[in-house]
């Protein structure tokens, strides 16, 4: 099954991550199929970018997010809609 998640990245006590579409039975930092964005927690506030055409790309395709994932789609998709 596809799905779209968080690949880590940064040094220790200093994550960072990307957000990538890959075989979920593949482990956390193998290749990724491709890289949709970036996720900063450490940040204040939180900072994230998400290519949203090629996110719904991906979920046409029938990838499917994590909760993580899931939650900042649709904090992107709210912020994209406010400011239309």
């Amino acid at each position: 099954m596809i799905s779209m998640r968080l690949m880590r990245f940064g040094t220790k006590k200093n994550p960072s991550y990307r957000i990538v579409v890959m075989d979920s039975s593949k482990a956390r930092q193998s290749n990724a199929l491709d890289f949709l964005g970036y996720y900063n927690p450490l940040k204040e506030p939180a900072e994230f970018k998400i290519d949203m055409e090629k996110a719904k790309a991906w979920l046409a395709k029938g990838a499917r997010a994590s909760q993580t994932v899931q939650s900042l789609l649709d904090r992107t998709s709210k912020s994209e809609k406010t400011s239309a």
